[in-house]
């Protein structure tokens, strides 16, 4: 019976990768609000979460001014049912040292704008992630200069609640000017919502948790990390929409890790280590987000550093590895983010240091870029959303 159980088990969690893998996102033309999360203070003309409505079948966007003054809320996530947005706010004295915050707002949908409903410390400083759980139930965040990750509990009101899991990273990496101490950097989760994939620059080390949604308690896997080449800096992470392979993009040397993903287990095997540079590229090497496109043919990767530029990937389906294809311009300086539109025609690159989003068109038969002429300024935008506008 308990062969039969597991074997049960690992059946259903092989057909729900392979629905959500069947389920490829239909084009969806019509009107959204976004959201982008940036960086406030001195340096910036950002107020906070900037609101803006976008027009999926022209492509024009129209500014909508500030959704919710809150201080640099440079990560954002809408919760599954669209009724809140939530933010991690990237400091380090949030109510005492060592700490940030977390924000907590609900949406009206008729408007896109804001209401504050309440912060939490982050239990560490330097918050730089958050992402929502599938139930809509729990809030994970990562916290860079704490080097920790924490769970927040989800009320009825869309609040949030102080973390009911906390854990904290210990080391360092080979780098002593950048991995001198863990540095969590994103924290993601498997399609079925049970396992959390925690990035840590400091350590080189894509750490794997085992996520309990009745509880919202992180525990470590077994084994616990994958381990990436000494000195990479892993920062952010994408899994296919089959669930079978996982990509690393490590900042500090500007490469994607590809790893195959046991569905079951949790466990990840490397598979190859591929450049995000340009060939005979020589300047600085910064490398920022990575995604995959709503298609699952192509994987996009931004570099910070003097390339100012986002890689494209041809991706192997059957195999997982990655073909490059070219690197492109991003007509703006140190592209921290970049996000597909709804109907995956658009790309949205966010130019943090030159204060502008571009906008581009994805080929869909090469994933190749193309400027569309179009942009707009933003102070230090870091992170964008969409949400379907009513």
């Amino acid at each position: 019976m308990k062969i039969f159980r597991s074997f049960l088990a690992s059946l259903l969690v092989v057909l729900s990768f392979a629905a959500l893998a069947l389920a490829a996102p239909a084009p969806k033309n019509g009107d959204y609000f976004f959201y982008i999360g940036s960086y406030t203070g001195k340096d910036s003309t950002s107020k906070g979460i900037s609101l803006y409505r976008y027009n999926a079948t022209t492509h024009d966007v129209t500014a909508l001014g500030t959704a919710a003054e809150t201080t640099s809320p440079s990560f954002l996530a809408i919760s599954p049912d669209t009724r809140f947005v939530y933010a991690v706010n990237e400091v380090g004295d949030y109510k005492g040292p060592n700490s940030g915050g977390v924000s907590a707002f609900s949406v009206d949908r008729s408007t896109g704008k804001l209401t504050f409903l309440n912060e939490v410390q982050s239990r560490g400083a330097g918050p730089c992630y958050i992402t929502i759980d599938k139930t809509g139930k729990w809030v994970l965040v990562a916290n860079y200069d704490g080097g920790s990750v924490a769970v927040f509990p989800v009320q009825k009101d869309g609040s949030l609640g102080d973390a009911v899991s906390f854990d904290q990273h210990t080391g360092h990496g080979a780098n002593p000017q950048r991995q001198e101490a863990p540095h969590a950097h994103s924290i993601d989760l498997s399609p079925d919502n049970r396992f959390a994939y925690v990035d840590d620059l400091g350590l080189d080390e894509l750490m794997v948790y085992k996520f309990d949604a009745t509880t919202g308690k992180l525990t470590p896997n077994d084994p616990p990390y994958a381990q990436l080449d000494p000195g990479s800096g892993p920062r952010h992470f994408a899994l296919a929409r089959s669930g079978k392979f996982a990509y690393v993009l490590s900042e500090i040397k500007g490469t994607v890790t590809v790893f195959s993903n046991d569905l079951q287990t949790g466990t990840l095997h490397k598979l190859q280590v591929i450049t995000t540079q340009a060939p005979g590229f020589k300047g600085e090497i910064e490398d920022a987000e990575i995604e995959i496109h709503p298609s699952g043919k192509f994987l996009y990767a931004s570099n910070r550093g003097d390339g100012n530029s986002i890689a494209v990937f041809a991706i192997d389906p059957a195999k997982g590895t990655l073909t490059p294809i070219e690197v492109t311009s991003t007509e703006g300086k140190a592209p921290r983010h970049f996000m597909f539109d709804p109907t995956g025609t658009i790309l949205f690159a966010e130019n943090m240091s030159s204060n502008n989003v571009v906008l581009f068109t994805i080929d869909q038969q090469t994933g190749k870029l193309t400027p569309t002429g179009k942009s707009f300024e933003v102070g230090q935008p870091v992170c964008l959303k969409f949400l379907v506008a009513k």
